[in-house]
């Protein structure tokens, strides 16, 4: 991803969950990833897609079940 694109996810995930301790990073070397930040926590991964031209960005969190709060 590039470095313009990595801000207009920041800025969109920033807007849309009202927090602005989101950070979008990219990856070195670019594989058309970045890493999504919350604060100083890694929470997922944006991947860019190129579909004949049409660009989309799909967000992956991976909640992994020892850090969910109790079943209570």
């Amino acid at each position: 991803m590039m470095r313009t694109e990595t801000l207009r996810v920041q800025r969109y995930l920033r807007e849309k969950f009202q927090n602005d301790a989101f950070i979008v990073k990219e990856r070195r070397p670019s594989d058309g990833t970045a890493e999504v930040m919350l604060g100083d926590e890694f929470i997922g991964v944006v991947y860019r897609d190129d579909d004949e031209g049409e660009i989309s960005f799909a967000f992956h969190m991976t909640i992994l079940e020892m850090d969910l709060p109790d079943g209570s």
